[in-house]
């Protein structure tokens, strides 16, 4: 797997790498991670890897990260 960017972002950690023939967006925050893998021939190169990455995605992970956190705590809570 190569790391074709560390992608800055002041809410989570955004990476893009290239595996297998397939571009994959791993996103991080804290104990959770989402990963998205999106097939070479689909979009234009690491830039259009890149631009997948707007703001409207981003801010749509990061609710998801909210959504994930909730969820674990709340299954921690019950049966804890």
């Amino acid at each position: 797997m190569r790391v074709v960017a560390d992608i800055p972002n002041p809410n989570m950690k955004v990476t893009l790498m290239a595996w297998n023939g397939k571009y994959i967006i791993k996103l991080e925050k804290g104990d959770f991670e989402q990963t998205y893998k999106i097939g070479e021939m689909d979009i234009m190169g690491d830039v259009g890897a890149k631009e997948l990455l707007d703001e409207t995605f981003l801010e749509a992970a990061l609710n998801r990260f909210n959504d994930m956190r909730d969820a674990f705590v709340s299954t921690v809570r019950r049966n804890g």
